[in-house]
């Protein structure tokens, strides 16, 4: 069952509905079983949408059911509501205004005098070009509820408190208008895009054993409840959508999604079409429409549908048509690599301020080079692993998502090269190294909107949090990395997972003892720093003297190579790790020596040759290993 997901057609009879609450039924059964302790709040979304292309106002209704699974009593719920952010004085036009390094997409350069400025694109936003979200009418179980707007949260105190393991039914009315694209979403982007729909709805925020995650939207990520989502959308009969879900109506819609030998006609009379969409199992829901979009469809692994809409524009056609086989080839190395791609449809959309994942789809832009195009593409669609399967909070561990879905991108990028490298994660070392060496590192723990500057925000997510995957290449060897994503996505799919429980699926999969590595690693800004000082000749033997000179602890992996041209291998075991990994190179002598505490500064081992015979000592020759300080690691007679 775990390797089937039929979802996509259980919306289409009574039988089959039936299947899909046994289907989560079995999934929150096979969960107890992980962690009976463990439980998740769930969303039932049903949303009626009426978009004016020629405002960009859209007024809707929503009806959502809410299954309180925690143990708590709630007397409280909150909503983000995103698009307020897109408002002179928000919270998020402050952050432009004061942080060191405003992302480039969000300012305006200006001359003041001879000295050029930044100026908050926000900030001069008319009434007509801001975003809004305006609630009206709430009620709960057809009871008034009190309502409180907070800049991008409502607050809403109950008619009536949800108990444990109940279930309540939210009703409001809403009305938006889009902002003009400033970040991820909003109308008129800069090729042209008409309209980008992300977090464009009334969205509740999550709760979860730690309380609720009701963060203002400041310009980072997010963070949803597990549901699924009945979206109606009624636009202007010339646009084109695509986005999140299945579309129920698509032989009265047709626009390339037509069953194949279907010719749908529109009368001419007709101005809008409702577009009607589900989506099960999701955390979110995001499409996109223009007039222009070319929409082409083409069959992926595990027969799921891939989506392609973009722009006609003639001088790009061919890097979106390129773009097609290798997306499918970048998710059946995924689905390899990780586990399979749940949904049975996935779409790559034109849109959007450069690249941001969404469930079921991303939105691009698209008017680059193809490699640009590819790397876009390859990156957004991991994040359906990590993120839209595996659903951490964001805020709070951004380098969970981020990072591993950067080593999962690098790892797919490397296998359909032409040309493939040795170690495709460089780049990510690179991008840590200088940010240790600019002393503006934080611990990964930091929260996502406290960083001083976006920089060390990206770093640290993307670049540290796919190290912590690579160093675990280093720490329990590939064999047991690889089994350790899978299973760590077999056990917590469509759930929300913590650092916790990647460290236990690795230490399940390899018996090492890991709790140290994830504390240092992602608690705190300590380092890794070892040396070789000079060998010693005793006799015919030669005596090596290692060092410890970073706060971090490491297993070692050295290798060396004499002036015969033979080679050896030494490996030393870290004690508090209780694990010794398997010989990377089979083919290379390895001798295992003692453990090495971390209390002890210094370590020595002996090398039964002498000390004229050895060309080079090397500590990690693999490179996964983050020694902050590569010069001291080999020694060179």
């Amino acid at each position: 069952m775990e390797g089937q997901f039929v979802l996509p057609f259980l919306f289409q009879s009574n039988m089959k509905k039936l299947l899909l609450f046994s289907f989560i039924t079995l999934s929150f059964g096979s969960l107890s079983a992980q962690n009976t302790g463990y439980w998740q709040q769930h969303v039932d979304y049903k949303m009626d949408v009426t978009m004016d292309v020629s405002t960009y106002r859209y007024k809707g209704t929503q009806e959502l059911v809410y299954t309180n699974n925690s143990p708590d009593t709630l007397k409280k719920v909150y909503y983000h509501l995103y698009n307020n952010a897109f408002q002179p004085g928000s919270e998020m036009d402050a952050r432009i205004q004061s942080i060191r390094d405003p992302d480039a997409r969000m300012v305006n350069k200006i001359k003041v005098g001879s000295n050029e400025m930044k100026q908050s694109r926000i900030k001069m936003l008319k009434p007509n070009e801001a975003g809004y979200l305006n609630i009206t009418d709430f009620k709960q179980d057809e009871s008034t509820a009190s309502v409180e707007t907070r800049g991008t949260i409502l607050e809403v105190t109950l008619a009536k408190p949800i108990a444990p393991n109940s279930k309540t039914t939210f009703t409001l009315n809403f009305d938006g208008q889009v902002p003009i694209q400033i970040r991820r979403s909003g109308r008129n982007n800069a090729e042209g895009v008409a309209l980008s729909m992300a977090q464009w709805y009334p969205k509740m925020a999550e709760f979860d054993f730690e309380g609720w995650h009701a963060d203002p939207y400041i310009a980072r990520e997010f963070h949803g409840v597990w549901g699924n989502f009945d979206v109606s959308i009624t636009i202007d009969k010339d646009y084109v959508l695509g986005g999140t879900g299945y579309l129920q109506n698509k032989n009265e819609i047709g626009h390339g999604y037509q069953d194949s030998g279907v010719v749908v006609t529109v009368p001419k009379k007709v101005k809008t079409l409702t577009w009607h969409f589900k989506a099960p199992m999701v955390h979110d829901f995001t499409w996109a429409a223009d007039k222009e979009y070319i929409h082409d469809v083409v069959k992926g692994p595990n027969n799921v549908d891939l989506h392609f809409l973009y722009k006609n524009n003639p001088k790009f056609i061919e890097n979106w048509k390129n773009l097609q086989p290798k997306t499918a080839q970048l998710m059946e190395f995924y689905n390899k690599t990780v586990g399979d791609y749940p949904y049975k449809q996935y779409s790559v959309i034109q849109g959007g301020d450069g690249g941001m994942e969404y469930a079921m789809c991303t939105l691009i832009l698209g008017q680059g080079s193809f490699d640009g195009l590819l790397g876009v593409t390859a990156h957004e669609m991991a994040h359906s692993w990590f993120q839209h399967v595996l659903a951490n909070n964001e805020s709070k561990h951004g380098w969970m998502d981020e990072g591993f879905t950067s080593f999962l991108e690098d790892l797919g990028m490397n296998e359909i090269a032409d040309k493939k490298v040795e170690n495709p994660f460089t780049g990510a070392y690179a991008g840590y190294f200088s940010m240790v060496n600019s002393g503006k590192e934080l611990p990964q723990s930091t929260h996502a909107d406290r960083f001083d500057e976006n920089r060390v925000y990206s770093i640290t997510s993307y670049s540290k949090g796919e190290l912590f995957l690579t160093q675990l290449m280093y720490l329990i060897g590939k064999e047991n990395l690889m089994k350790s994503l899978k299973k760590y996505y077999s056990d917590f799919k469509f759930k929300h997972p913590t650092p916790n429980d990647i460290k236990r699926s690795a230490e399940r999969v390899s018996g090492a003892n890991l709790d140290w590595y994830l504390t240092d690693w992602t608690q705190t800004t300590n380092t890794i720093d070892y040396g070789i000082r000079e060998p010693r000749a005793i006799g015919d033997k030669t005596i090596v003297t290692l060092e410890r000179i970073g706060r971090m602890p490491m297993p070692l992996d050295l290798l060396v190579e004499y002036t015969d041209g033979t080679m050896e291998s030494f490996y030393i075991p870290l004690r508090m790790m209780s694990f010794k990994k398997e010989n990377p190179n089979p083919a290379l002598k390895r001798t295992v020596l003692g453990d090495w505490a971390w209390a002890y500064p210094t370590m020595e081992f002996m090398i039964a040759k002498p000390k004229s015979t050895i060309k080079k000592i090397t500590i990690d020759p693999s490179g996964l290993m983050a020694d902050i300080k590569k010069d001291n690691n080999v020694y060179k007679q």
